[in-house]
């Protein structure tokens, strides 16, 4: 079945980029109606500039803050047997559409060139709400080196909640990717123990990065947390027992915002020095306050494999820059899918870069060669009258993927910018809109200008 569909994706990558090549004119045609700031494309951050002062490294440590091994088994106690992800997997009651079956309207988002070589978008309903929205992916080719978690391929997607009132939540799609063809998923709302265990609240925050570690899940946090990432474990999932809109205690039993599942942080990691700030892009306090995630990613290529964050600098300032920096992650049994911290329980930053490209959502390292410098892949989403750029940054310049007239437009999707790469299989994975896409990483280099 697996070998069939790869080759259905096959078929359809090659129709997909015969379709474009056959349609050269139109394209064009379609390119001249983009506005003129979509020609920016000869807009160069250029090279990386390290970070090597204690001063600037320091602003980027991390206090881990286990949540209570009392409090964990507290609410196990009361809420049941926690599961893991195969049994969540099974319980799966909604499908992703494959992308035939998406509307034309949904496959704007996705890059043009280079095509996505696997595309969908999600159930109906959850494509059209209006308060939701995919900011993050992660697979389980991060979880482990073979790209399967026990005897599944999965996909896990953050998404987050905002009701215009300054209230949020966050939630997790669990996505049974073995069908490339049959996309099944349900969904986990992330939630954070209170008052020793007896209770919990929702994930107040938008998780625009996600990484699956072994059996823990890092997320990003913004807005009302002052955490820079909270830790979840994939092996302590609890089952919701009330379908209402409350999250947390109710009369008979647990309820999850109606979902059928929760996760319940087990760490969160908080600046050493501080709380998180918002990039404003001015410099000043923001440069001597400690900078938080926005976005995340694992490279598996880094010996051993280290945890990428990112944090920019908002699109529409000029003069602002993004920073990117790794953690090493912890090679004690005892700890699987934590940072590695000293005695004090603090993690530091042992590589950091400054890239004058402003807007990044998504980061991603990647080494050809292990004797290689690591090449930085920056995901930055459209602004309005124009798509998402990529750009790969080292520290002897900046390219990126462009089309059109003389390679004059930006060409990436128009979403997010998430980036997660699947070592086993090559691919990127990436969120667009409301489609979810994943393209050869060899693709995106060939296409780099």
């Amino acid at each position: 079945m697996r070998q069939r569909g790869r080759h259905r994706r096959r078929r359809r990558g090659r129709v997909l980029r015969a379709a474009l090549a056959g349609t050269g004119l139109a394209l064009t045609a379609a390119a001249t109606l983009i506005s003129t700031s979509q020609a920016t494309i000869a807009v160069d951050p250029g090279a990386l500039k390290p970070l090597t002062s204690s001063t600037e490294l320091d602003r980027l440590r991390l206090t881990e803050q286990p949540v209570p091994q009392r409090s964990l088994d507290r609410l196990a106690a009361a809420m049941g047997q926690p599961v893991g992800v195969t049994e969540v997997l099974d319980s799966a009651d909604r499908r992703l559409r494959t992308e035939d079956q998406c509307s034309a309207e949904e496959k704007k988002a996705l890059p043009i060139e280079p095509a996505a070589t696997r595309a969908y978008c999600w159930d109906t309903a959850d494509a059209t709400t209006r308060h939701w929205q995919p900011k993050s992916v992660t697979t389980s080719g991060d979880a482990d080196t073979d790209g399967r978690w026990g005897a599944h391929r999965v996909i896990l997607s953050g998404w987050s909640y905002d009701a215009g009132d300054g209230r949020g939540l966050a939630r997790v799609a669990f996505v049974n990717a073995d069908d490339p063809d049959n996309l099944t998923y349900t969904w986990a709302l992330l939630v954070v123990p209170v008052d020793g265990g007896r209770d919990y609240r929702g994930l107040v925050s938008r998780v625009s990065g996600m990484v699956w570690y072994r059996n823990k899940l890092l997320v990003t946090t913004s807005g009302a947390e002052r955490d820079a990432l909270y830790v979840y474990d994939l092996h302590r999932i609890q089952r919701a027992t009330v379908d209402s809109k409350a999250v947390g205690r109710v009369p008979g039993g647990w309820s999850a915002h109606g979902y059928r599942w929760v996760l319940p942080a087990v760490a969160s990691y908080r600046p050493a020095d501080g709380d998180c700030v918002e990039p404003s892009g001015r410099g000043g306090a923001e440069r001597s306050a400690p900078p938080c995630p926005d976005g995340l990613s694992l490279d598996r290529s880094s010996a051993p494999e280290t945890l990428v964050a990112s944090r920019a600098a908002p699109a529409a300032d000029g003069n602002g820059r993004t920073l990117l920096w790794r953690y090493s992650l912890s090679r004690d049994p005892a700890r699987p899918g934590l940072l590695a911290t000293d005695s004090s329980g603090t993690a530091a930053a042992h590589e950091a870069y400054e890239s004058r490209a402003s807007g990044v959502r998504g980061v991603l390292s990647h080494r050809t060669h292990p004797l290689s410098p690591p090449d930085w892949y920056l995901g930055r989403p459209a602004d309005e009258g124009t798509r998402g750029i990529l750009l790969r940054q080292d520290r002897r310049g900046a390219k990126t993927i462009a089309c059109g007239p003389e390679g004059t437009h930006h060409c990436w999707g128009d979403g997010t910018g998430s980036l997660s790469y699947w070592q086993e299989t090559g691919e990127i994975w990436s969120l667009s809109g409301r489609m979810l896409f994943a393209l050869p990483l060899s693709s995106v280099d060939r296409e780099m200008r």
